[in-house]
């Protein structure tokens, strides 16, 4: 390359030099080639070279004429010459895309004063960034994303930069030290288009950025927190809007419908809430919606409708729980649309059908109820469809094989009956299928993309038949033409056969009546559990897939849970305990024991036991919403304030019925949130009763040397091992507090003297606030002072639980009636 710009140092004239390939080229070339453009129009798209490699020579430095010098898309390496920082007359620098590194030139005598261009993205540049780069008034388009500058931005009076149409410096590590000032100044780039600061630790959008008129602002993935300023709905040149995958909270400001000229909108990934504003319908030039991930609640408005020029919509994983509104089906026009993970409800109604150009569509993990309408086959044009984690009902349409483009078809867990259409062989671009968790039956088909599929596509159904790979059995063919002689001999052998099964039934009913006789007071207990049931190790280990890694649920003490699926469908949890440990070994006879005559809502039942010298498990009906103490610590959900009393209204009333309810009292012993579990309906379970103790008749205590869950245990219990159904109320109490404030009474703040009691004593006579669950105050919102009105009660009563002495302790029957009185003046507050 030296050689080659050494041949133009004689030239007395201005020129461009291009040494840029083509970004994606098919046919490899030998070498590169030197374009000479006297011209300064040169339509820079044609001014094509082939890569180059290796390092920027100095000389090009000593080109004191060159105007345009555009570097990209090749391989270059190192760093560029700090003398190129000496050409006067520069008015285009491109380098993007190369393997460039080092830092840029910071002395203050370099300067490009004709620079219009500046691409340096796309390389791994390091350091500062210099202030002298910003010393042309000329400058127009400014590119240095994607490389690993540092620091903090220099100090930039946008306004001698009127001219500034783009400023990208987004996938950097960089900062700015006045926010405020650096966004009041990019108002005087009155022809700003694009600004992009993504993906660096820019701090929160001030008030003062309202009033930019600029055309486009990307804040992707960047590090802002906060919230949206109504001011946002100045600036109304704005075509599209990103604050994607950042910490912003609150309301969407309803300010937006200002930006009547927005086409994108993308709020993606954040940690918003309140509703989907009926404001979005009035930006009739919106295109592209994005708000999933975020913590939005409530209903879509009917107005959806509206939004006729809308082509994308996402707004899964939020906690929507209305009907879908039968508007949505009008936008004929939609490409894409994600509602998944929502509590949506419902059903599907015909008019999906009306969606002809839809090419994404995901539903799946709603409570949708319904059969599968057959109009959905009008979607010729669709190539992803997810209805999985619904509860959907009826067969697979036939139908189904007029969506010429589908790729992905998932119907997992769903309730769908009847066969796998065979007609479904004939789409020929079908790729991915998820049949799994339903009560299909029948042979599954063979032609076509089926033979590719396997048998994860296809398990925990009813009785489908087919190829063995699959793991399901051959399919038998049944002969349906019947001879006289046939007809003949069943009428001889029938009656011999009769008596047989009547002889061997006979046989088995006495072998079981003694059987039952030697039965242990165990089994005796676990027959009684509702319809007598037995499931064998067999069908357990089909229904876990042979306790396959993903059908693993978590580890505890005892040992592990697995999620299954009997072949009735039925969906059950398995507690395999640990038999290495006697103790845990007699925690299962303690459980069942406990268990055995139990019976209320707020219980998980016990289904069955398998027992064996090599084998113990309990077999649990099973809790699709996890326990409560994951719920608690997720990162992305919040349990509404109503939830949290609902969860706790159900735990005491599982405590009242084991206390008063049972012919003999049963002391749980280890309350705590991971022993709670929660069904679809979000209904708590009292679980895991490994350490219960029944107590006699008339007895009110007795002694344990088994170690509760430290932090949930009463004083009695931990210094002197007395168990009582007040020890359980103490642990009730402590969990009242938990729920309410998300801190563990084994966080690492309570040290010394301070602990959770003591901490929610003393917010009583100074701030609730401070000891509130943060997520949940952000939730509330402006209903926070009606709510600490409650948090007061709630409090004064968890902390009536925990009293140090066991008689002076609330009775738990009292705690239901105070919360059932705090929810109703709640929900009666919520009504008016």
């Amino acid at each position: 390359m030296s050689n080659i710009v050494q041949s133009y140092l004689s030239h007395d004239m201005k020129y461009v030099l291009a040494l840029q390939a083509k970004k994606k080229k098919k046919k490899k070339e030998k070498s590169g080639r030197i374009v000479y453009c006297p011209s300064r129009n040169n339509h820079l798209n044609n001014i094509v070279s082939y890569p180059f490699s290796g390092t920027i020579p100095e000389e090009i430095g000593y080109l004191d004429k060159l105007e345009v010098l555009y570097l990209s898309n090749n391989s270059l390496s190192g760093s560029i010459p700090s003398k190129i920082f000496n050409l006067s007359s520069l008015t285009h620098l491109g380098v993007y895309h190369n393997s460039l590194s080092g830092t840029l030139p910071s002395n203050t005598g370099y300067s490009l004063p004709s620079l219009q261009y500046l691409f340096l993205n796309d390389n791994n540049f390091v350091g500062n960034i210099p202030n002298n780069i910003f010393n042309s008034s000329n400058l127009i388009v400014f590119q240095l994303n994607d490389n690993a500058f540092s620091g903090t931005l220099p100090n930039i009076a946008f306004g001698d930069l009127g001219l500034l149409e783009s400023f990208h410096i987004h996938n950097n590590n960089l900062t700015i030290d006045d926010s405020h000032q650096f966004f009041t100044s990019l108002t005087n780039c009155r022809y700003l288009k694009y600004l992009d600061l993504s993906g660096n630790h820019i701090p929160n959008l001030p008030k003062s950025i309202g009033n930019i008129s600029s055309e486009y602002i990307r804040a992707e993935s960047c590090g802002i927190g906060g919230y949206i300023p109504q001011e946002v709905g100045n600036m109304t040149n704005l075509l599209t809007f990103s604050l994607f995958g950042n910490n912003i909270t609150g309301p969407i400001p309803r300010s937006v419908k200002g930006l009547q000229k927005l086409q994108g909108l993308s709020l993606g990934y954040n940690e918003l809430q309140g509703s989907f504003i009926e404001e979005f319908c009035e930006m009739k030039s919106l295109g592209e919606l994005y708000l999933e991930n975020n913590k939005l609640s409530g209903v879509l408005p009917t107005c959806l409708g509206n939004m006729t020029s809308l082509r994308k919509l996402y707004i899964g994983s939020n906690n929507f729980n209305s009907m879908i509104p039968s508007s949505l089906w009008s936008l004929i026009d939609i490409l894409m649309v994600d509602l998944s993970s929502n509590a949506f409800i419902g059903d599907l109604p015909l008019e999906i059908g009306n969606l002809r150009e839809l090419v994404i569509l995901d539903l799946s993990r709603n409570q949708i109820s319904s059969n599968i309408p057959t109009t959905i086959s009008s979607l010729q044009n669709l190539q992803n469809l997810s209805l999985a984690h619904n509860k959907l009902n009826g067969s697979i349409p036939a139908s189904l094989n007029g969506m010429l483009s589908l790729i992905s078809l998932d119907l997992s867990q769903n309730m769908l009956t009847g066969v796998i259409p065979k007609s479904l062989e004939s789409l020929l671009y079908l790729q991915n299928i998820n049949f799994s968790y339903n009560r299909l039956q029948g042979e599954i088909p063979n032609g076509g993309h089926f033979k590719n599929f396997t048998a994860q596509s296809f398990m925990h159904n009813e009785a489908l038949c087919g190829d063995p790979h699959l793991q399901v059995p051959t399919c038998g063919k049944q002969v349906k033409k019947w001879s006289m002689e046939k007809k003949l001999i069943l009428k001889c052998i029938l009656p011999i056969v009769v008596s047989s099964i009547l002889v061997v039934a006979c046989i088995i009913l006495l072998k079981h009546n003694k059987r039952k006789k030697n039965k242990t007071s165990l089994e005796r207990g676990l027959s009684t559990l509702g319809a007598p049931r037995r499931i064998s190790y067999y069908e357990i280990v089909q229904a876990t897939n042979g306790f396959n890694e993903s059908n693993f649920l978590g580890r505890g003490g005892f040992g592990s849970v697995y999620q299954g699926k009997l072949l009735d469908g039925e969906m059950i949890a398995v507690k395999v305990i640990d038999l290495q440990s006697e103790a845990k070994s007699k925690s299962f006879d303690a459980e069942c024991n406990a268990m055995r005559n139990l019976r209320h809502r707020n219980l998980v039942k016990i289904i069955s036991s398998c027992s064996n010298l090599d084998f113990k498990s309990l077999v649990m009906e099973f809790m699709s919403n996890g326990s409560v103490d994951s719920w608690l610590y997720s990162n992305n959900y919040c349990l509404s304030f109503l939830q949290r009393l609902n969860i706790m209204i159900d735990v005491a009333s599982a405590l009242e019925y084991l206390h008063h309810g049972s012919s003999m009292p049963v002391v749980h012993c280890d309350l705590k949130p991971s022993n709670v579990l929660l069904d679809e309906n979000m209904v708590a379970h009292v679980s895991d009763f490994g350490i219960a103790k029944l107590m006699d008749e008339g007895q009110s205590k007795t002694h344990t040397q088994t170690l509760a869950t430290i932090g949930y245990l009463a004083p009695e219990y931990g210094s002197k091992g007395i168990v009582s159904v007040k020890g359980d109320v103490y642990s009730y109490g402590i969990m009242l507090m938990e729920i309410f404030t998300r801190r563990k009474p084994t966080d690492d703040m309570f040290v010394a003297e301070l602990n959770l009691k003591t901490w929610i004593s003393g917010s009583l006579t100074n701030s609730i606030m401070e000891v509130l669950d943060s997520n949940l105050v952000q939730q509330i919102g402006e209903q926070i002072d009606d709510i600490l009105t409650y948090m007061s009660s709630i409090f004064g009563l968890a902390l009536k639980c925990c009293e140090d002495s066991p008689e002076a302790r609330i009775n738990i029957a009292d705690v239901i009636a105070t919360l059932i009185k705090i929810k109703t003046l709640v929900v009666g507050a919520n009504t008016v």
